[in-house]
C-alpha cells in the first residue's frame, strides 16, 4: 500500500458539519493544503465522505 497525498481543493463553507470535522481530522486547514496519509480502510472511508472537496494522488516512496 503506497501513501496517499490528499489535497483540499474546495472550501468547507456551506458543507455539513461532519464534512468539516472530517477535513479537520485529515489535517487539512485551507484550500491547496496537502497531507500524506497511509492507505488504510479508515482513511479510505474519510476520503470517500469528502471526495467532492479533495483530490487524492498516490505518492511513490
Amino acid at each position: 500500500m503506497s501513501p496517499l497525498k490528499v489535497t483540499q481543493t474546495k472550501s468547507t463553507i456551506g458543507s455539513l458539519g461532519k464534512h468539516k470535522k472530517t477535513i479537520k481530522a485529515l489535517g487539512l486547514k485551507r484550500i491547496r493544503h496537502s497531507r500524506v496519509h497511509g492507505d488504510t480502510p479508515q482513511i479510505q472511508g474519510m476520503l470517500h465522505q469528502v471526495r467532492h472537496l479533495v483530490v487524492v494522488e498516490e505518492v511513490d516512496e
